[in-house]
């Protein structure tokens, strides 16, 4: 599969690394930022399926 016709996801956790790694950030600090990443976004999602 080309990354042309992959899914929107995969597009973008493809950018997400690139821009990591090209900048060096350490895997412990993806790791962090990841985690806070995630409880911010499961927070927007549950509050978007409330106003539905």
């Amino acid at each position: 599969m080309s990354l042309e016709s992959a899914p929107k996801h995969v597009k973008l956790a493809v950018d997400l690394i690139y821009l990591l790694e090209s900048n060096e950030v350490e895997p412990e600090d993806v790791l962090a930022a990841l985690k806070l990443v995630e409880d911010d976004f499961r927070h927007k999602v549950v509050q978007r399926n409330k106003q539905q």
